[in-house]
């Protein structure tokens, strides 16, 4: 059965257009965040079982023990990478099931996707290839390393907490380029901003945020 981009019911227009104002009263004010999310279809990135949730402002399952962030973070993350610069080359570390990918695709001109786990990315391409999003490349890796061969990045965004920022990342940052990653252990976690200057990192604490741990290694 082929899923309709457009949605029925609860995943139709109407209810994508109730999750973008719920966004908006949330504080998220990029034009071009909302512009995107309105027209990406959140429930093609999650199982049809729960594609009626898809639009909530919750966390999903998306299976191997990850899930897809909800919309609130996702919009929150994407919008503090935009705010400083207009990054062109992006690094993602933590495909998933490639939502926050798609998103981050329809706005910058390259995004290079890390995912740790074989059949999450490769689901995750293949949701992009039939919603004709093409700019992006995929590889089967641990998250720690990077992407060295496509360094530097103008922006990194990370969907899982480590302990503490990986040196590869930060290595891999052009100067002026921005990561927002969460930091922190499964009892307490922070969003940060952290803008490579001439002389260091300037880190900015956003707001307190739960993800899944970054871990090491690859699982096919």
């Amino acid at each position: 059965m082929i899923r309709s981009k457009q949605g029925i019911g609860m995943t139709s227009r109407r209810t994508r257009d109730r999750m973008i104002s719920r966004l908006r009263s949330q504080g998220i004010a990029d034009t071009r965040v909302l512009s995107v999310m309105t027209e990406t279809p959140r429930h093609l990135f999650v199982d049809e079982a729960l594609e009626s949730r898809a639009y909530e402002d919750t966390a999903l399952p998306i299976g191997h023990n990850q899930t897809i962030s909800q919309p609130y973070i996702v919009a929150r993350m994407t919008e503090l990478l935009l705010e400083k610069i207009q990054p062109q080359k992006v690094l993602e570390i933590g495909t998933g099931c490639g939502y926050q990918t798609a998103i981050l695709a329809q706005l910058v001109k390259q995004v290079y996707s890390v995912e740790r786990i074989a059949p999450l990315m490769k689901k995750a391409r293949d949701v992009l290839w039939d919603l004709n999003l093409k700019t992006v490349g995929f590889k089967h890796a641990d998250g720690h390393l990077g992407w060295p061969e496509h360094a530097p990045f103008d922006g990194i965004l990370a969907a899982a907490a480590p302990a503490a920022v990986p040196q590869a990342l930060l290595e891999q940052l052009a100067v002026g380029g921005v990561i927002v990653l969460p930091v922190g252990s499964q009892t307490g976690q922070q969003l940060h901003r952290i803008t490579r200057t001439e002389h260091g990192f300037e880190d900015e604490i956003i707001e307190p945020v739960m993800f899944v741990p970054f871990l090491s290694g690859v699982s096919r």
